[in-house]
């Protein structure tokens, strides 16, 4: 699902919402969670899952066209756990 297909849906299922609204509303929420993760928080949304940073060190990685070494810095990467229920709603749509 797109960021413009969520707001397609959300515009559907509560009528009351213009399409700007249902847009704002979505990039609102999007926005909060990047400033959250961007200054190292949690973000965690119960029956759903957690987002957190991940931190990579610096390693020697390799150029996959010409084959040389080079140098990938350390980084921090957002990282994301699914909820118990996610997990059980996806496994059993899955059997």
């Amino acid at each position: 699902m797109t960021k413009s297909e969520l707001i397609a849906r959300l515009a559907v299922r509560h009528p009351q919402f213009q399409g700007a609204d249902a847009e704002l509303a979505v990039k609102t929420i999007l926005d909060a969670m990047i400033k959250t993760l961007a200054t190292g928080g949690r973000i965690e949304i119960r029956g759903f899952g957690s987002f957190c940073l991940n931190y990579r060190p610096a390693r020697m990685g390799r150029n996959p066209k010409s084959g040389e070494k080079v140098e990938v810095p350390a980084k921090h990467v957002p990282h994301f756990k699914a909820g118990k229920e996610l997990r059980e709603k996806v496994d059993y749509h899955q059997s």
